[in-house]
């Protein structure tokens, strides 16, 4: 059993922001659903105790590690304390991305960095950085984000049209020798 605890703690810890499902966490663990629910249960339980940070929340269908509310205090001064208020190479990446594109999604962010950053772009809210700017049109009608005028401010630029002007060059001889080199008849 403690064993099992450990492995939930980090498919929960692994999963992040998206969260796992009753079904999905049975099939990963190999379990009963009556036990996964003995675990969550459990490892709820420890939680709970004064000297831990985090909780399990079922929050849309899914299980999620979150951050205890009664702490909320002291996690709104690391995120505005000037000594944390570095920007990580990854975080830059969003940025550009998100002023380069605006208004975008989280998914299409994430298929332009090729890895997940939800985490990234919280912090980049809470920071001030970026906003929620409407819905997508997409399926599931996701969050939009744009750059904030603190975003302008941050970077010492009057307008995001001051951003500097980059160019994608795409040789299209290697996209076109890479296809047919691939897919040839049968009869080559």
């Amino acid at each position: 059993m403690d064993k099992l605890l450990g492995v939930l703690e980090g498919i929960l810890f692994v999963v992040g922001d998206e969260g796992i499902n009753l079904t999905t966490l049975c099939e990963i663990m190999n379990i009963s659903e009556t036990e996964a629910k003995d675990l969550l249960l459990n490892l709820k339980k420890s939680y709970e105790e004064n000297n831990r940070g985090l909780r399990i929340s079922y929050l849309g269908d899914a299980f999620k590690l979150t951050t205890k509310t009664e702490h909320k205090e002291y996690y709104e001064k690391l995120v505005v304390n000037p000594e944390t208020n570095t920007l990580s190479q990854a975080a830059l990446e969003v940025l550009a991305i998100v002023a380069y594109n605006q208004p975008i999604t989280r998914v299409e962010i994430d298929e332009l960095r090729g890895v997940g950053c939800a985490h990234i772009i919280r912090k980049l809210l809470a920071k001030g950085l970026l906003k929620e700017s409407g819905k997508s049109d997409m399926p599931g009608r996701p969050n939009l984000y744009k750059t904030t005028s603190e975003f302008l401010d941050y970077f010492g630029l009057a307008t995001i049209n001051d951003l500097p002007d980059i160019k994608i060059e795409k040789d299209k001889e290697d996209d076109t020798d890479l296809f047919t080199s691939i897919y040839k008849e049968e009869n080559e």
